[in-house]
């Protein structure tokens, strides 16, 4: 699955589970947010003060050791 600053957070808890622990370590607990349905890994990283390029860099690295 690609993931982009505008995949849903809930298409990756679909799609991508194994993703979970990389939005957690960086303290978005998205996924069991009712907000994930409709928000974007962007919108998610606003949020939380994270800079999306790097969280998406930090979760591409996280999904090749898993």
């Amino acid at each position: 699955m690609e993931i982009t600053r505008d995949t849903l957070i809930a298409d990756v808890v679909e799609n991508c589970p194994e993703a979970m622990p990389a939005f957690m370590d960086i303290g978005m607990h998205c996924v069991g947010c009712a907000m994930a349905s409709g928000e974007t890994i962007e919108q998610a990283c606003a949020a939380h003060g994270v800079d999306p390029d790097e969280f998406l860099v930090y979760l591409e690295k996280f999904l090749q050791t898993v």
